[in-house]
């Protein structure tokens, strides 16, 4: 494994992952209020985000902030 990889805390979760975890951990409804994108707020769907995220590099970046968040909140 690379030094890269190893220092990504990301490295080998999918953003599906991510998103069914923020999910699991806060609800749609808190999700929405923490990053508010309409994909989080309006007839939420793990299908409808990742295809919003995935073309969306700010929103992932900050998707991806959270869940790090979390995680650490979570230790």
């Amino acid at each position: 494994m690379s030094e890269q990889q190893a220092n990504d805390p990301l490295h080998g979760v999918t953003l599906e992952q991510i998103v069914n975890n923020l999910v699991e951990f806060y609800g749609w409804d808190e999700l929405g209020k923490r990053i508010d994108i309409n994909c989080f707020n309006s007839n939420p769907s793990v299908k409808s985000s990742l295809k919003f995220l995935r073309k969306s590099p700010w929103a992932r970046q900050k998707v991806e902030v959270l869940y790090l968040d979390m995680k650490n909140h979570m230790r």
